[in-house]
């Protein structure tokens, strides 16, 4: 759970003026018509065929959710098409610019995968071996056996601790062997291996975390030096870095985080000792030269960090459609991962083939619902295969129906959501999500409209989530 801390409020007018300061800055000849309409029209994840099709603009959108800022880069042809920035870095603060610095959240875990890999073709790691070969400071508990790099990289490595909720702005911060035995300076359990390895898929900051250690254990080099010397600088990623805390000489330059109320957390960013699982500080422009590296290596091409070979191998889906850092979306056409972290939200998307992509940061706990909704306005202006609205038609469930999904529910992995009944329309949300209607397509299949997520119902406890084309199970934990 999310602390909230008292700071000083955004009112609704001020979060209106703060979005109309928006700064445009294309990096190359940026069609103005093309972005106009997708700053206009941005469409809902999931429409009812029975109603007509309504969107908002970006504006409209930021406010409605309280999001201070966004910036947003897009890919074309494998090229960076454009970025621009929207609104405020902070409350009263400046505008966001494609300059402005972002954490990134769990876009980290892709970046990570690819220094990871690079290592691996160095000889300095071992892609099918025991992880625990590679630690030399720290060991990984585990009484199923150690884990590959790979089975790491996938999430199918049976670690623990599915994510980091990080530490204050200007509080002290464990040490990363403190994190990993989840020691009295931390805020998460121990890392261990409780599943056997390579049986099934848990998403795990964990296991990413145990990868740190190995990669710093093996390099002999603090981790950001570690991500700067490996990816970045040879991306060209110039402005992005996974210190942790943020360096004072970048501070100006960076968004400050806000809660889903719109007001900003106390003593700004929180740190990331975790920083393969959490800690990239970055821009969408930046993230971009990522997608475009991706895209090369699949077609063939070096891309300066990985070979044509490592990079499919990077791309290959082990299990529940993720690969090594990155889910496989539609049908293996395109990749991409969101990020979460408090007062930030994140999206990446690539395809494959055609050279196409977006890259959308905020600084607002209701971020994730924009970004995506961003996303969708740019698939649809460049008409892409995916990303598009879906239109569904609905059933009325009865009383009973209802009453019966009404209760808390857990993802393994994922996290915790809840169903309720408000003013007699069925709700759901969850940390990342504000409470939202609840629609059947059948009495066993379930979803809402912000997003591609599915509730198939298996009984009246259990059943499986769907993300876009990924299945997660879910359980009752909880009823009212």
């Amino acid at each position: 759970m999310k602390s909230k801390q008292p700071a000083a409020p955004l009112t609704r007018s001020r979060l209106a003026i703060a979005c109309l300061a928006l700064l445009a800055a294309p990096l190359v000849h940026a069609d103005d018509a093309a972005i106009a309409r997708i700053e206009a029209g941005l469409p809902p994840a999931i429409a009812l065929a029975s109603a007509p099709l309504k969107t908002e603009s970006l504006q409209q959108a930021m406010t409605r959710l309280k999001v201070p800022g966004v910036s947003v880069a897009v890919v074309k042809d494998g090229k960076l098409a454009w970025s621009r920035g929207y609104g405020v870095a902070w409350t009263g603060g400046p505008a966001v610019t494609p300059d402005t610095l972002f954490q990134s959240a769990s876009i980290s875990k892709p970046v990570t995968a690819m220094a990871a890999l690079r290592m691996v073709e160095q000889g300095k790691l071992q892609l099918d071996a025991c992880i625990d070969g590679a630690l030399t400071s720290w060991k990984l508990p585990s009484k199923y056996g150690q884990p590959s790099v790979h089975q790491l990289l996938s999430h199918t490595g049976g670690t623990t601790v599915p994510g980091f909720p990080g530490y204050a702005g200007g509080k002290s911060a464990p040490t990363l062997v403190q994190v990993l035995d989840g020691a009295w300076a931390a805020n998460t359990k121990a890392v261990k291996v409780d599943t056997e390895p390579g049986t099934k898929w848990r998403y795990s900051g964990g296991g990413y975390t145990v990868l740190q250690q190995a990669m710093i254990d093996r390099a002999g080099k603090p981790f950001d030096v570690l991500m700067q010397e490996s990816v970045l600088a040879p991306l060209g990623m110039g402005e992005s870095t996974f210190a942790q805390p943020l360096p004072a000489v970048l501070q100006a330059r960076a968004a400050r985080p806000h809660d889903d109320e719109g007001k900003p957390y106390r003593g700004g960013a929180y740190t990331h000792p975790e920083q393969a699982a959490a800690g990239l500080w970055t821009t969408p422009g930046d993230l971009a030269k990522f997608v475009i590296a991706l895209q090369q290596g699949a077609a063939g091409a070096d891309n300066g960090v990985l070979s044509p070979a490592m990079t499919r191998t990077m791309l290959t889906p082990v299990m529940s459609d993720y690969a090594l850092g990155l889910d496989i979306r539609e049908g293996g056409k395109s990749f991409g991962h969101g990020g979460s972290n408090m007062g930030f939200k994140a999206f990446m998307i690539g395809w494959i083939e055609g050279g196409d992509g977006a890259v959308v940061l905020t600084n607002g706990d209701n971020g994730g619902e924009l970004a995506e909704a961003l996303t969708r306005a740019i698939a649809n202006e460049y008409k892409w295969a995916g990303n598009q609205t879906r239109l569904r038609t609905t059933v009325e469930l009865t009383p009973q129906d209802r009453q019966a999904l009404v209760g808390k529910y857990r993802i393994e992995g994922l996290g915790d959501f809840e169903i309720a009944e408000r003013d007699g329309q069925l709700m759901v949300a969850n940390r990342d999500m504000p409470w939202e209607p609840l629609y059947a397509e059948s009495d066993k299949l379930l979803f809402i409209l912000s997003r591609p997520i599915e509730l198939h119902r298996l009984d009246a406890d259990s059943g499986m989530s769907v993300f876009g084309s990924s299945s997660r199970p879910y359980k009752r934990v909880g009823r009212h």
